[in-house]
């Protein structure tokens, strides 16, 4: 995991993945009265909400969904960028760079329970992570563009593999305990009597290898050298496989995982509530055994699918391996090469991408997996959007996936066309339709 990129105010920058690294913040960890008492007041809001019955029987529906013991179908919008137009930064109260990052994780929890009302989960919890560093792959990472959230190419870091993949090594992670520590007392003094506060990190989103790979060699050499440098490929797989294995023994031996198997993001959509994996307590060690994993590899989506079988799935396995259930896949479509992706370690859910050909999940994945079903985010970026395209998208989606054990995702949202109330009707829309076929 390489230090993020930061722009002026990190409160616009939070993923499903967690907050942007304390230090790049800038924040002073001195909250003035005003800021302790604009976030006690969105925390009462949170646990106000957490308390409702219907966040009881969400939690119920997630758990039996996970664990496949219901039909029910699911629904769950993430805006990602389209936040920071449901939720615009100089709405925010707070001057703090931290003190603004956790008030726009609380709106968020209010917005997700009373504007979008799809089946997220609210709790009452303020999770605080690790304020750390690690030395990344030991070669500079460098992107050519990308402003503004536009396109971006890779500079390549190993233009010659015999020259410079001597150059490559394992990341090596650093805790900074004092501010980690202070960021914990912090949170205690704010949040206390109100939300339960946490130590929980989230040290990845994917552990599938490509991202790291195309980060390394560029996208247009990634996928020419299965063809022309196959070794080379191989070598390079090993290593990013290895760093991986040796990042989750880092982290075990040194008691930094937390469970991801209540209401935490896993996977490319979805949440972690299921009851076959065992809760531990709030002290207790923990290992990748007590969690979800997850791998993709949506950057060879243009290579022949017996090539994720020969290169990619062997690590794949090995990473997988530890961990009690897996997800795979992001929006890379699945079907092509399911027969690779079938024999992955504790699979559960798998993406089911817009490029996906949905009508093979009844068949497919049928009762034995989970069908993350991802509508076309396109339409959602207009100011004015069209009902039409969407209800046909999401109908066409509710109906070919019958069948199958189904979530219905919006995600990869980078605009809402400056118009939040598109995230709330595609809700509206989507659970219309699944009224209309499913009754």
């Amino acid at each position: 995991m390489a230090l993020l990129e930061h722009k002026k105010d990190p409160a616009t920058e939070q993923t499903a993945a967690g907050y942007p690294e304390v230090k790049a913040m800038g924040t002073s960890m001195a909250f003035d009265n005003k800021e302790k008492e604009v976030l006690r007041r969105l925390a009462a809001q949170v646990a106000e909400i957490a308390e409702r019955p219907v966040m009881k029987q969400k939690k119920l529906l997630w758990t039996a969904h996970n664990d496949l013991k219901t039909e029910e179908l699911v629904v769950f919008i993430d805006p990602e960028n389209g936040w920071n137009e449901c939720i615009p930064a100089h709405t925010l109260e707070c001057h703090d760079p931290l003190a603004r990052v956790w008030e726009m994780s609380l709106q968020k929890q209010i917005f997700w329970a009373d504007k979008m009302r799809d089946d997220k989960v609210i709790e009452p919890y303020l999770d605080v992570p690790y304020s750390y560093w690690d030395t990344g792959w030991g070669v500079k990472l460098e992107k050519i563009g990308g402003e503004n959230g536009g396109s971006y190419v890779v500079k390549q870091a190993i233009e010659d593999y015999e020259r410079d993949f001597p150059k490559i090594h394992h990341p090596r992670y650093n805790i900074d305990w004092e501010e980690s520590n202070r960021l914990m007392e912090l949170a205690h003094e704010v949040f206390d009597g109100i939300l339960h506060v946490r130590r929980k990190n989230t040290w990845w989103w994917t552990l599938g290898l490509c991202w790291d790979f195309v980060n390394i060699r560029g996208m247009e050499d990634f996928m020419c050298d299965f063809v022309t440098e196959p070794q080379w490929v191989e070598r390079m797989l090993d290593l990013l496989c290895e760093g991986k294995l040796r990042m989750l023994d880092y982290l075990e031996e040194n008691r930094l995982l937390a469970q991801n198997t209540e209401g935490t993001y896993v996977g490319s959509g979805g949440f972690g509530f299921t009851g076959e994996i065992p809760v531990l307590t709030e002290d207790a060690p923990v290992t990748t055994r007590d969690m979800w994993g997850f791998c993709d590899s949506q950057e060879t989506v243009s290579i022949n699918p017996e090539w994720y079988g020969e290169f990619i799935l062997p690590r794949h396995k090995k990473i997988l391996e530890r961990f009690a259930l897996n997800c795979y896949g992001c929006c890379e479509p699945y079907n092509p090469r399911w027969k690779y992706v079938k024999q992955l370690p504790n699979l559960r859910r798998v993406s089911v991408s817009p490029w996906a050909d949905w009508a093979t999940v009844p068949e497919l994945l049928g009762k034995d997996y989970i069908a993350s079903v991802k509508p076309m985010p396109t339409p959602l970026a207009s100011c004015h959007m069209n009902e039409d395209v969407v209800r046909s998208d999401c109908r066409k989606a509710v109906e070919q996936t019958k069948g199958g054990i189904c979530e219905f995702i919006m995600k990869d949202n980078n605009t809402l066309g400056k118009n939040p109330y598109n995230a709330i009707r595609w809700v509206e829309i989507m659970r219309e339709e699944i009224a209309r076929v499913y009754g």
